[in-house]
């Protein structure tokens, strides 16, 4: 695990954006893994940044993201494929891109689907991950094992609490969503996480010099071959 400290969020954009920029312009069909949330936001700008320069073509690349709610249709604002089209589709040139299907009649056959598209595509080559409060990646809650697969989660009242934000109210937040399982993220060929903020320094702090323990999903990464972690100084007060 290979971590770098920048003195701000958007040094860590930039950063990112490079990273990300390398792998296509390495291989132009990579099989890119893509998160929510409020953290890559900045990286997704980046990323559109350089398209609208001229520097990135995403024609032949193909995405899968981490994770999306159950119940939630896609014309709702805050599903994952809305947050995805809002910060990212929508600018750029990708022609084909994955999420779970949260209103799935069979979510668990669903789960398996999405997991066999995953494996037909080649695997993913760069996987982009930030973290949760309580350490989850995707939506892989703390846990007495990791688990595997793509798999339907029910989610923590740590993490209910935490999405209220982006809500009306809190009795609207999903309660299970459809998350890529802990296998499924270790078996990219590289990793990207980004954490931001001093909300996360006392789970960075767990997951680099912790125990290797399922309590803290993302500490199974410090196994993975190739894992670059980028933080803001905020994010890093704790190490």
């Amino acid at each position: 695990m290979i971590v770098h400290v920048f003195e701000s969020k958007d040094q860590v954009a930039k950063a990112a954006g490079a990273i990300f920029a390398a792998q296509i312009l390495k291989k132009p069909d990579s099989i890119l893994g893509l998160a929510t949330g409020s953290t890559p936001i900045e990286t997704y700008a980046e990323l559109v940044k350089m398209y609208k320069a001229g520097i990135l073509d995403f024609s032949k690349a193909k995405t899968f993201n981490l994770d999306e709610y159950v119940g939630l249709p896609a014309s709702h604002p805050e599903s994952y494929i809305s947050f995805m089209r809002r910060n990212l589709f929508d600018h750029i040139n990708l022609k084909e891109y994955h999420l779970p299907n949260g209103l799935a009649k069979d979510l668990e056959q669903e789960c398996r689907d999405y997991e066999n598209t995953i494996k037909q595509a080649g695997g993913i080559d760069l996987q982009l991950l930030g973290i949760g409060n309580n350490g989850h990646i995707g939506f892989n809650e703390p846990n007495d094992h990791f688990v595997y697969s793509t798999n339907r989660v029910k989610l923590a009242e740590s993490t209910i609490k935490a999405n209220r934000r982006f809500f009306d109210s809190e009795d609207q937040v999903p309660r299970e969503a459809l998350s890529m399982g802990i296998g499924t993220i270790m078996q990219a060929k590289s990793i990207l996480m980004i954490c931001l903020g001093e909300g996360k320094a006392e789970v960075v702090e767990k997951m680099i010099n912790g125990p290797v323990d399922p309590k803290v999903p993302a500490s199974i990464l410090r196994t993975h071959h190739h894992v670059t972690v980028l933080l803001d100084q905020a994010a890093a007060s704790k190490l």
